[in-house]
């Protein structure tokens, strides 16, 4: 066996593989197209796409290149760190495990034997001879989550480390080539129908496949209960999740390429009755058009938001439930005003998208990173304009008004109905009236309906019922249109688009919040003044035919 690790190119690996049939010469291509856009390492990209297994990687890169491969089965044993003098972060970040140590050599197994990087960067810094084995992915990334849980458990008696028997199973299970494709497969489907989220349920006797498809969710596929241990699994492994902790939620994140194009994957997992649940949120950076026209917003609506964003310091909120587009919202608001002499920051949970030109920070309540504690460091940092990913108590919200009375520009959600509510929500939260009316500038309140698909839809006059539930005028003619399902979209809908209200902060909703009136009182006020609801937003893009009259009173809970 060489004590020096060949690193040989991936061009020569790729015809390493057609020449053994392993690969055929199509995919051969798509695995070249797919690493120059990607800028990836050739293993993990036939990893990703599910050409080759990670055990028929690692045989594979073992006959090629000649090292000694580690079993199938075997555990990874770390050498004791008193005998190595490398650093665990390099180890981690490269996922590397040195596996033995003596005063001759260390043995050190990885993964890609085609990274030429992290062989001369640990060649460099070992002054010891490396002897390299090869194994596969899911055994490095357990040897190296073993390790951590061993730490754990020494800085706190008592931690559990689960055997190393379900962990070899678990394992296995996540490297099984069909397991590889099916996974796959889902993504790509779910990318290919513009789905928001993937959803994978274990019921007691089914592994159930649903898509979250213009806000609405519908089961496209199940599989047999046995495969679900293996598809957690085979995710877990994918976004560097403890495959064998089953008994707590975990969070990670997934990037593959998906049809040529970059994809981040937010995974949440979660214990249930019979088995984990898992949750893909699909976040296609490319798909999402951070542009008001895009949006839905009209004329009328854009002057509102775009006089608010223009101002140097004040508060712009916007409002509605989970999935109503609120941060989508703000970021077209922000890269509306990103321009080179602004300071733009941004803390939320989690970034979703990646804005260039501004700085983003996750908030992690583990280690104390609260929005909270981000924004009130944020204030020392110099910044012309905030965006806070939700205010959800009072600190975050007092900290919020300050920034606003110091000369910053805020922009925030809130979880309320209506814009209305918003106002007494954070007079709720302890919030004075003054420091509101001070403060505020505009309020928006959104939802989003699913679009008529243009292909199918099909005209029909309203009935007098409907008139009258929806406010027409019962002589004007008109026409609306109801969905009908043709190959080009789903049961008829295709897209989503918003409906909005706009609520400035007026000197008349001033009064109504100093006088400390309800949302009822105040949005009447605001009706009064020209305030265009949501519902009656909505009911313009019925007219429009984007829309149906029943999306619009599903959305907006008027029934």
């Amino acid at each position: 066996m060489s004590t020096s690790r060949n690193t040989p190119s991936s061009e020569r690996f790729l015809v390493h593989l057609s020449a053994r049939n392993r690969l055929a010469d199509a995919s051969a291509e798509r695995v070249r197209r797919l690493q120059l856009e990607t800028v990836d390492r050739l293993a993990a990209v036939l990893l990703k796409l599910g050409l080759l297994s990670e055990m028929d990687l690692a045989s594979e890169l073992g006959t090629f290149t000649g090292l000694q491969q580690v079993g199938a089965t075997e555990s990874l044993r770390r050498a004791e760190k008193d005998n190595l003098d490398i650093p665990d972060s390099f180890l981690r970040a490269h996922e590397l495990v040195a596996l033995n140590a003596d005063e001759k050599a260390v043995t050190v197994a990885c993964w890609d034997a085609l990274d030429e990087y992290a062989a001369k960067a640990l060649a460099f810094a070992c002054d010891w001879p490396i002897i390299w084995k090869i194994a596969t992915r899911s055994q490095i990334q357990q040897a190296l989550a073993v390790t951590e849980q061993v730490a754990v458990a020494d800085a706190a008696p008592g931690a559990a480390v689960f055997e190393d028997e379900e962990i070899d199973r678990l394992k296995d299970l996540a490297s099984e080539a069909p397991v590889i494709r099916l996974v796959q497969r889902v993504i790509d489907d779910a990318v290919r129908q513009k789905a928001s989220d993937i959803h994978l349920e274990t019921s007691e006797s089914a592994l159930h496949v649903r898509f979250r498809v213009d806000g609405l969710l519908r089961e496209v596929e199940y599989h047999s209960k046995e495969l679900a241990s293996s598809v957690v699994s085979r995710i877990k492994v994918m976004a560097g999740l403890n495959i064998a902790e089953r008994r707590l939620p975990q969070d990670g994140r997934i990037r593959v390429t998906v049809q040529g194009k970059e994809i981040d994957f937010r995974v949440a997992t979660s214990p249930t009755l019979h088995g984990e649940s898992v949750v893909l949120r699909i976040l296609d950076r490319q798909d999402v058009a951070l542009d008001f026209d895009a949006l839905g917003f009209d004329a009328h609506l854009k002057s509102h938001l775009r006089s608010a964003i223009s101002r140097p310091h004040g508060i712009v909120l916007v409002t509605g439930p989970t999935g109503s587009g609120k941060t989508t919202t703000l970021y077209a608001a922000l890269k509306e005003i990103n321009t080179p002499d602004k300071k733009i920051l941004t803390v939320e949970d989690p970034v979703e998208y990646v804005l260039n030109g501004i700085n983003q920070v996750p908030i992690k309540p583990q280690i104390g990173l609260t929005f909270a504690n981000s924004l009130r460091s944020f204030l020392r940092q110099d910044p012309d304009v905030m965006m806070v990913g939700e205010i959800r108590d009072r600190e975050t919200a007092e900290i919020a008004i300050q920034a606003a009375l110091t000369g910053h520009l805020l922009l925030s959600t809130l979880h309320t109905n209506t814009a209305a509510a918003a106002v007494t929500r954070l007079l709720d939260m302890g919030i004075d009236d003054y420091l509101l009316t001070s403060t505020l500038h505009l309020i928006l309140g959104q939802r989003l309906v699913r679009k008529l698909c243009q292909h199918c839809r099909e005209p029909y006059e309203p009935t007098e019922d409907a008139r009258r539930r929806f406010n027409v005028d019962e002589n004007r003619p008109l026409t609306w249109y109801r969905p009908v399902g043709c190959p080009a979209c789903q049961g008829g809908y295709k897209g989503r688009t918003t409906i909005i209200e706009a609520l400035p902060m007026t000197d008349a909703i001033r009064t109504k919040v100093l006088a400390r009136s309800d949302a009822h009182q105040i949005e009447q006020t605001a009706i009064a003044e020209g305030m265009r609801t949501m519902f009656a937003h909505g009911i313009e893009r019925v007219h429009a035919g984007l829309t149906t009259a029943e999306e619009v009173l599903r959305v907006t809970n008027l029934s």
